[in-house]
């Protein structure tokens, strides 16, 4: 609905895609800005702090935002005062339309946190189980007043940095040897593999979500377009 900027959409249709935000999800808000959602998140965990409340903040950002200022001074920050954050970094090589060896002196992101003293790991993004185990140990590790961890996940596009991108900037070499790590595919044959999972069940788990999504799609359709007397509701100024 919010996609379509309807009016039940988790931000009346205001915010479209770039700002979802639902706080009875604790999701506190996406940003258009990049690498606006780490000073945010470090905020977020503070808060927690305070509150007494042992949650744990996750932020999330692609390499190039890792050059931006308010990178260096979110970790800064975190680090000194223990926040209980995780900075997850989604590393796919390409900060927009340039490459990471263009703009960064080297591809390993997780040597930024060593400047603060940040516990780091360096996780395949296209392993879901090992993402997962990966993080469970540091939102435990912030969870216990350790203080932030810094996940580095590297993984890729499929595509271009947007529709109208074509991203021939690419390798296709590169991008042929990416494709065979695709992570659906990679976890799906693990399920079938090793979890002896049955061809039938995945082939029902996908037929559900494809019947929730269609009705999702069907919903946001029929909702109403937002009033213009809704203008200037919900909005700072």
């Amino acid at each position: 609905s919010e996609l379509l900027g309807r009016r039940t959409g988790v931000c009346k249709g205001k915010g479209g895609s770039m700002h979802l935000m639902d706080f009875s999800k604790n999701l506190i808000g996406a940003f258009a800005i990049v690498g606006a959602g780490l000073p945010v998140a470090v905020g977020a965990a503070m808060s927690a702090q305070y509150r007494g409340t042992h949650q744990v903040s996750a932020t999330f950002f692609g390499d190039g935002a890792a050059n931006i200022g308010a990178f260096h001074e979110a970790m800064n920050l975190a680090a000194v005062h223990h926040a209980p954050v995780i900075f997850i970094c989604e590393n796919n090589l390409y900060g927009e339309f340039t490459r990471i060896n263009e703009t960064t002196p080297f591809e390993d992101l997780t040597r930024r946190a060593e400047a603060y003293a940040m516990p780091a790991y360096l996780v395949d993004g296209n392993d879901v189980l090992a993402v997962y185990d990966t993080t469970v140990g540091a939102v435990e590790h912030a969870r216990t007043g350790k203080g932030p961890v810094f996940l580095e996940c590297k993984t890729y596009r499929h595509y271009g940095h947007s529709r109208t991108d074509p991203a021939s900037y690419r390798p296709k070499e590169e991008v042929d040897e990416w494709m065979r790590r695709d992570p659906l595919e990679k976890f799906r044959a693990t399920l079938l593999e090793v979890r002896n999972v049955r061809e039938t069940t995945l082939k029902g788990i996908d037929d559900q979500l494809t019947r929730e999504i269609t009705r999702a799609s069907e919903i946001a359709r029929e909702g109403p377009w937002p009033e213009i007397a809704e203008i200037m509701t919900n909005v700072y100024v």
